[in-house]
């Protein structure tokens, strides 16, 4: 699939039709059914929405860069009159009645949502297996997992069904299956994009962002989905920037922190390679280089599982069995109704996270685990506010090695969990991150992220792009 620009060109020109893009990308969709990417495909309604756009176009009307882009979305994020399933068994029928924010202004810029895309159930995940719907195979290896819990929205683009995606980052979900599959990957400051339509795993550390081909593609669709909304009272209150406008600046004159913590032991080897050398490019581009320090970062990982499952405990215990989505058949008391309706309406991954989260909430336990984490998570966004002191952006890999092998979230899910080591710091901080490749490793892609300040995503995408055209 050619990039946004591309096809606004040939749309442009003639050479295409809105309505010829989203066939197109059907019919790719149908090709690669093998990759399980989406769990829902809108055939009828991408087809009528692109007749519309291409009535639009031809009265002079288009309303801009988006306009007749085929774009797919991940199934957590409501889209009026479909399924959306969190890839859950307890959901399974559930149609929304109403839109997402983010879906809203999409669709308000001419977007052409072609399907929802597969993910861990209720995002809760790092390999894209425990979908009730099955795992989602990785394009460039179906022996290893696409990353997740965005890895149907990262397939999506990497296998050419659509130039851009939506996804979701609650601890590097968008990040990581981007770094798996070779793509770019954004997950924006925390309050940059609204929350209301998403369905909620960990509320204070969810956010909305694109994946793309390029790190322009991600910036055109950033631009089109922030703002404030009246229905989220986390949206930030900051005007709508054109993301595009600092790309092509480079990197020269630009300071680069690299945190001494993220290139010790545990980093594979090839990996670091990589991602040092593209480093060393950078600087002969006429970046500084410089070391940095989060001393507080060994306690990311263990802080964000406390605080994310503690919200996720309380998040999904709104499936009950009684308002919405699946009931079980063999209950006849209303304690059999919660605890029946759960148990089978819920996967194994999703039940431990909402066991562990209800445990660090519980009276014994609360002021030993989750008022810890949360002042953990204070140190932690101290950290950073300390290190952008002396640099511009903060330079680290995306993924602690390659992407792991298909089943290993049965066998050695503590390696799964590992896998965020270096993306949940920034939803505990809220800042903006993206994941560009920057070389390969074992034949594989290699994932460099780069950690901006917060609300700098223009400064931090300029940055991405240039990383992107010396890995070329």
């Amino acid at each position: 699939m050619q990039t946004i620009q591309e096809l606004q060109a040939q749309l442009a020109n003639g050479s295409t039709t809105a309505e010829k893009l989203a066939q197109a990308s059907l019919e790719k969709i149908e090709s690669t059914k093998n990759l399980n990417a989406y769990i829902s495909v809108l055939n009828d309604r991408a087809l009528e929405r692109a007749k519309e756009s291409d009535k639009r176009r031809a009265e002079g009307k288009s309303l801009g860069d988006l306009d007749g882009i085929p774009v797919a979305v991940k199934d957590n994020m409501c889209l009026t009159g479909t399924r959306t399933t969190a890839a859950s068994k307890i959901l399974d029928n559930f149609v929304a009645p109403y839109t997402a924010t983010a879906l809203e202004k999409l669709e308000a810029a001419g977007a052409i949502i072609v399907g929802k895309t597969n993910m861990d159930e209720f995002a809760m995940g790092s390999s894209n297996e425990t979908s009730y719907y099955g795992p989602v195979k990785n394009p460039l290896d179906e022996s290893r997992v696409p990353g997740g819990s965005s890895g149907g929205s990262a397939v999506a683009v990497a296998s050419g069904t659509v130039p851009c995606a939506l996804g979701s980052d609650t601890g590097g979900s968008i990040r990581q299956p981007a770094a798996c599959t070779g793509v770019v990957g954004l997950k924006p400051t925390y309050g940059r994009v609204s929350r209301y339509g998403l369905l909620a795993y960990a509320s204070s550390l969810d956010q909305i962002g694109p994946f793309g081909s390029t790190v322009r593609d991600c910036a055109t669709l950033l631009g089109a989905i922030c703002g404030i909304d009246p229905h989220d009272n986390t949206t930030s209150t900051r005007p709508t920037e054109d993301f595009t406008a600092k790309l092509g600046t480079g990197v020269k004159g630009k300071v680069i922190g690299v945190p001494k913590e993220y290139f010790a032991e545990g980093l594979d080897a090839e990996c670091k390679a990589a991602i040092e050398n593209m480093l060393k490019k950078m600087e002969a581009e006429g970046a500084t280089i410089k070391e940095v320090s989060l001393p507080h970062i060994s306690y990311a990982v263990s802080s964000y599982y406390i605080i994310a499952t503690a919200e996720a405990s309380s998040n999904l215990s709104r499936y009950d069995g009684v308002r919405y989505g699946y009931r079980s058949p063999e209950a006849k008391k209303l304690f059999d109704l919660y605890a029946k309706s759960r148990s089978e309406g819920f996967g194994k991954e999703v039940q431990r996270r909402i066991l562990l989260g209800s445990y660090v909430l519980s009276a014994g336990f609360y002021d030993a685990y989750y008022v810890q984490a949360q002042k953990v998570r204070r140190l932690i966004t101290d950290d950073f506010t300390e290190a952008f002191k002396t640099c511009d952006v903060i330079a680290s890999p995306t993924m602690p090695g390659l992407p792991l092998k298909c089943g290993m979230n049965e066998s050695d899910p503590m390696a799964v969990y590992l896998s965020d080591i270096y993306t949940v710091s920034l939803n505990l901080a809220g800042l903006p991150g993206v994941s560009v490749p920057c070389g390969m490793a074992g034949g594989l892609p290699v994932g460099l992220q780069w950690i901006g300040k917060p609300f700098q995503e223009a400064d931090l995408l300029a940055v991405a792009e240039a990383t992107e055209k010396l890995a070329k």
